[in-house]
């Protein structure tokens, strides 16, 4: 008996096996050529060649980046960005959605219809930069998080979760001495947990990957975020933003593994965490589902 027939494999099955691992590997392809690209050794480097592994192992270019005040500048910006913005997006949006499930909270239908409304329409880039400007948050950190506190996806979700929670909890806490606060604090939010896991990694990975509101809000280099930079390296092949043209110049280390160095360093925390948290975008997907 053959492995197929053992394993009830049809001939269908096999075909989108196949499939299935070979877009894999042509996905997977652009990411061993750039890891492969930083850990090769300057000295036998040759451009344009594709690297399983690396010929001859070596930290140089990391060492070289990680020595450059450009990277490091924003680095820093966007760990600030992703640890400010992910805290303030969890606690806008978890009051709000909050509030929003009270049905005697006064212009709940108002608030909850201009909710729906922003999923539907938005203002446009215009209207969004000329309010950021009238704000006074050009060039700010600030633009990149508070035009951003909460939006409708998150608010609609996040409320579903909590309709779905038993109200008897309330009553007992509210008939126990609980005040509103008391109630959204002690009972609401440990019940809310995996929400909270869930909408905490939704929310950084989207600041850690913030590249277009940075590239039109911020316009001082010193306070580009690490994908702005990173586009620099790889894109504008002209610029030397972390100071790659003159490190290829003197011979030091090659243009090319300086990006392939800064690409991998900007794809790490997302890299090492998201396996490990995982399962809280699964259960963020289904976060206020209809339950049968």
């Amino acid at each position: 008996m053959s492995f197929v027939q053992r394993k009830g494999l049809t001939s269908g099955d096999c075909v989108n096996y196949f499939l299935l691992l070979l877009v894999s590997l042509i996905c997977i392809f652009p990411f061993f050529y750039v890891f492969s690209v930083s850990f090769t050794d300057p000295k036998v480097y040759i451009p344009l060649q594709f690297y399983v592994f690396p010929e001859k192992w070596s930290l140089a270019s990391y060492k070289y980046i990680l020595s450059t005040n450009s990277f490091i500048n924003a680095m820093n910006s966007t760990i600030f960005v992703t640890v400010a913005g992910t805290i303030l997006n969890l606690v806008f949006t978890f009051t709000m959605a909050y509030g929003l499930t009270k049905t005697g909270l006064p212009g709940r239908s108002v608030m909850l219809g201009a909710v729906v409304f922003t999923l539907v329409f938005s203002a446009g880039l215009v209207p969004s930069y000329l309010l950021v400007k009238q704000l006074g948050l050009l060039n700010s950190y600030w633009s990149l998080i508070w035009p951003g506190l909460t939006n409708a996806w998150s608010l609609i979700v996040v409320k579903s979760f909590m309709d779905s929670l038993p109200k008897e909890l309330e009553d007992s806490a509210r008939i126990d001495g609980c005040t509103d606060l008391g109630v959204f604090l002690r009972i609401v939010i440990p019940l809310s947990m995996p929400a909270i896991a869930a909408f905490t990694m939704f929310f950084a990975v989207a600041h850690w990957n913030t590249y277009f509101n940075a590239l039109i809000y911020l316009s001082d280099a010193k306070k580009w975020t690490l994908q702005v930079l990173v586009k620099t390296l790889v894109i504008d092949s002209d610029s030397n933003g972390v100071g790659a043209s003159g490190a290829s110049e003197q011979g030091i280390v090659p243009q090319e593994t300086i990006r392939m160095a800064a690409i991998m360093l900007s794809m790490a925390p997302i890299l090492i965490v998201y396996p490990f948290l995982q399962k809280y975008f699964a259960q963020g997907v289904l976060l206020g589902s209809v339950k049968g």
